[in-house]
């Protein structure tokens, strides 16, 4: 009896499958926006780990390259 009284509260679990996984509609959206944002996530910080260890190195960071002559 009070195993059965214990496991109808649930765990930390049993919310996230309720809200999530419960229905596949839910669940194949949730993965699919999780896809997307851990995608952007990675990217964005790929681009500036990249960013940090080229300063000084890259086509906008050096001065005579991208400057066009000025006419008088």
């Amino acid at each position: 009896m009070e195993y059965t009284a214990r496991r109808s509260k649930g765990g930390p679990f049993e919310g996230i499958y309720r809200l999530i996984m419960r229905r596949n509609s839910v669940y194949v959206t949730f993965v699919v926006l999780g896809a997307f944002a851990g995608e952007r996530a990675v990217d964005y910080g790929v681009h500036k780990l990249w960013e940090k260890n080229n300063v000084g190195k890259r086509y906008e960071d050096i001065s005579v390259l991208g400057q066009r002559p000025t006419e008088e």
